[in-house]
């Protein structure tokens, strides 16, 4: 499983510790061209060239790329406090703010006490009957789209129906039909942050240029939205059983204090960001790897014709349908939503025998990682068969981190995944969804690992 590791957990380097290897470009311009050209080919060169840890700088940055499970554990588990987000992530507080995703310390920490209760599994179970219901309401609506043949936006339909679930789990309130342009402002939303994280200077939102006139046209339609739900559910929350309630209802153990309404909207954002993008490219991965591999959909189609008998699927279904949650967890495996984790280190560490120095930024690769030659046998192949409870066990723990690890462990990864294979059962069930040859698709970061082109499919009913 490659070179043998020696991983500290004091947030300290010794003297003779090696310094990476890796590469040097000319100034931060280089940089930072040659990750938007394309920053997915860049994370994979420095596993190829350089092995399980590679350096990349230019000064004054410096960026060490991870690749190995002990690495990985060390960062995000054994010496997680030497490490916080960074200025990059910073940069898409602008829509966030400092809800879960961006805040850090003490703050952080009091948060999530605040918000998981919210998540709990049991209160995340009762959110079933609301996938299937808006399920449902998606697959009646491509009948006619069946029935014609032409082609569709996959990955838009995905956004819709996902963006329709977090809206019901958080507020009891469909966005999709109670705000329209919901969806439209948070993709021109994700745009911008997708530039952001890729550009060398942040952009000055005080500047009137076009894109941040976009950004911020978009912001505002979100917080009209948010904020409005927020304080109507302040002056009347008779009734109401969702995720808005249970985190508005949440104390601090020690001021006994809540979450101002400013706090509330940012994790509601993060939560609607988080919590419908994700599961969205998901389930428009999934379809796609499964058209492109007829005798894993046969047999999955098989499964849940055996176990749902032509009926929706239900909570008590889903131990069953084990071949589903597979084919969920090898799309999410090949295309990890968050390709990328970032840190920065407080102190000077070493990781694997090699320095990291103070201030110097690390880069985590669920991408990469996934498709380790030395932890998974043909990596590039589709294949939900590796994810057997005994296939599963004798990996590593961070050979496959799609939703991080560690403390900060996404807090709505039972959601998802819950979201995940009932949406695509439901599908499976009763279409075919097929590619069009001439409209090929790649893949690129925007935030998430999404569709480079609009993901064009057509339908056949079961």
């Amino acid at each position: 499983m490659g070179q043998q590791l020696s991983v500290l957990a004091t947030g300290s380097a010794r003297r003779d510790a090696r310094r990476a290897p890796g590469k040097r470009y000319p100034t931060p311009f280089h940089f930072f061209l040659a990750a938007r050209r394309d920053p997915l080919a860049m994370l994979r060169w420095g596993l190829a060239e350089f092995g399980d840890i590679a350096r990349i700088e230019s000064w004054p940055l410096m960026v060490h790329l991870l690749y190995h499970p002990e690495h990985i554990k060390h960062v995000l588990q054994d010496n997680n406090r030497n490490y916080w987000k960074g200025n990059l992530i910073g940069r898409v507080k602008p829509l966030i703010g400092e809800g879960l995703f961006t805040s850090e310390g003490d703050f952080w920490r009091r948060q999530r006490r605040l918000a998981q209760p919210a998540f709990h599994r049991q209160r995340i179970e009762s959110f079933a009957s609301i996938m299937c219901r808006a399920g449902e309401r998606m697959l009646d609506g491509w009948e006619e789209t069946a029935a014609t043949t032409r082609p569709f936006d996959l990955m838009e339909e995905m956004s819709r129906v996902t963006l329709s679930i977090v809206g019901m789990a958080l507020f009891g309130i469909d966005l999709i039909g109670a705000a329209a342009g919901v969806g439209h402002a948070m993709l021109t939303a994700l745009q911008f942050m997708s530039e952001e994280a890729f550009s060398l200077f942040p952009s000055v939102l005080l500047i009137p240029a076009p894109r941040n006139l976009r950004f911020l046209r978009a912001r505002r339609q979100l917080d009209r939205v948010v904020l409005g739900i927020i304080e109507g559910r302040r002056r009347d929350a008779a009734g109401a059983n969702d995720l808005l309630s249970m985190m508005m209802e949440a104390r601090d153990a020690d001021s006994g204090e809540g979450m101002s309404n400013r706090q509330l909207r940012d994790e509601v954002m993060t939560f609607i960001l988080a919590g419908h993008e994700t599961t969205a490219v998901t389930l428009a991965w999934a379809c796609l790897l499964l058209d492109q591999h007829p005798d894993a959909a046969r047999r999955l189609r098989a499964e849940i014709t055996s176990v749902l008998a032509g009926r929706q699927p239900t909570l008590a279904d889903l131990p069953h349908l084990q071949l589903t949650r597979r084919v969920v967890d090898e799309t999410l495996r090949l295309y990890p939503p968050v390709p990328v984790i970032s840190r920065e280190a407080f102190a000077a560490d070493e990781i694997g025998g090699y320095v990291i120095p103070a201030k110097t930024g690390v880069m985590l690769t669920p991408y990469v990682t996934h498709r380790h030659p030395a932890l998974w046998e043909d990596p590039e192949r589709f294949d939900p068969d590796r994810f057997t409870p005994e296939r599963s066990a004798v990996r590593p723990r961070f050979a496959y981190f799609p939703f991080g690890g560690g403390p900060r462990l996404c807090i709505g990864n039972e959601f998802a995944l819950m979201e995940a294979q009932i949406l695509l059962a439901m599908i499976v069930q009763r279409y075919y969804v097929e590619s069009v040859p001439e409209h090929a698709v790649t893949h690129e970061i925007r935030v998430t690992l999404r569709p480079r082109q609009p993901m064009q499919m057509r339908l056949r009913p079961v």
